[in-house]
């Protein structure tokens, strides 16, 4: 086992602190941080505006390991998925997602997920442990790897934290991740790229509203606390909906911004006329849109994916009560896109699978403001 340390593992202040420790000057910090995330070097023979010692004592003493591609799996329409290996052996999952003139990465937070939310693969393979930062910032790194091989351009715009795991509970670790993706000599993504999604963790929210380091998605889903309780069990217990709702009537917002809503439509469950007047009434008191998302099929799911007429007079109700709303369209069905499946298919963290393509997929987010 390498008993060096991966620097993608530290912020970048950390990062200036081991490099003083080993002799190099402060500003040496900043053309690491460059080499490894604007040219993703990881070897230091390259590094060229540093010494020739302390590219020699950093071969020693450190590394830039990325996680191993477990699987990659290409969908017709664009999408890719990587099911990523890290040292541990534990397995997960990121997605990127082709735009018109960009992707959108999203990624996970968290090595399975303890929600167990009926409806998400993801919950079904309970929750081993939360990722740390280099873990987070590594599926951005791999993902740019990709499409330099695959295109030769770096138009990763797009930032979401829709993959496995409730972002907000491992909030540390996701703060110091979003602060590096920042960086000004790093990859230099805007806030206004960046959307955290989160099941309603609600003693969070506050604190993460003040940060302003991204966007802010809730997964809804339900317009009640009984429903709630029945397809996000978890969730509900722990953070009910009235209390939800006085939170992010708290949230700090800046003029123009709402909190985007994100809702599955499940056939006969959450769709009807009226659970559309109640989701109204929900989110009455805040600056919100929703994004009503088609469900994918799977053997798994317990639940079928509501019709698209009916969606679409879902969607309707809403607009005709002054809601912003948009149907987000589902792709990689081809390749078991949708969160979880993959690693799931894969037996947890025993042995990568064949590639193939299984039944499933994956909802593109909307694109952050």
């Amino acid at each position: 086992m390498d008993a060096r340390v991966n620097l993608l593992d530290m912020t970048f202040h950390e990062l200036e602190t081991f490099l003083v420790q080993l002799g190099a000057r402060p500003y040496a910090a900043r053309q690491v941080w460059q080499w490894i995330f604007q040219r993703g070097a990881t070897d230091f023979a390259g590094m060229t505006d540093l010494t020739k010692e302390m590219r020699a004592r950093l071969a020693e003493e450190a590394a830039v390991t990325y996680p191993k591609l477990a699987d990659l799996r290409e969908s017709r329409d664009g999408t890719a998925k990587f099911l990523l290996e890290l040292g541990d052996g534990q397995r997960i999952e990121s997605v990127l997602i082709p735009e018109e003139d960009h992707y959108t990465l999203c990624l996970s937070s968290q090595a399975g997920c303890a929600l167990a939310c009926a409806f998400c693969a993801t919950g079904k393979l309970g929750f081993s442990r939360n990722l740390g930062h280099g873990e987070i910032v590594s599926q951005i790194l791999v993902a740019r790897q990709y499409l330099a091989a695959k295109s030769g351009e770096l138009n990763l715009r797009n930032l979401v934290f829709m993959g496995m795991g409730e972002p907000l509970l491992n909030y540390d670790n996701l703060c110091s991740a979003i602060e590096s993706i920042r960086h000004p000599q790093g990859l230099n993504i805007s806030s206004r790229r960046i959307t955290v999604s989160t099941a309603g963790v609600a003693d969070k929210l506050a604190a993460f509203g003040r940060l302003g380091m991204a966007s802010l998605a809730v997964s809804l889903h339900a317009p009640t606390q009984e429903l709630r309780k029945h397809i996000m069990p978890r969730a509900a217990e722990a953070w009910p909906l009235p209390a939800l709702i006085e939170a992010l009537r708290a949230y700090p917002l800046k003029a123009r911004d709402r909190i985007t809503f994100e809702y599955i439509m499940l056939d006969g469950v959450n769709d009807s006329p009226e659970q559309a007047r109640q989701l109204v009434r929900l989110l009455a008191p805040l600056k919100a849109k929703i994004n009503l998302i088609a469900a994918n099929p799977s053997p798994d799911m317990p639940f079928a994916p509501t019709p698209r007429e009916r969606i679409e007079a879902f969607q309707n109700q809403l607009k005709d009560k002054g809601l912003t709303t948009t149907l987000r369209k589902s792709k990689g069905a081809d390749i078991a896109a949708a969160c979880g499946q993959l690693r799931a298919e894969s037996g947890g963290d025993q042995g990568a699978p064949p590639l193939g393509t299984p039944p499933g997929g994956v909802t593109p987010p909307g694109p952050p403001r």
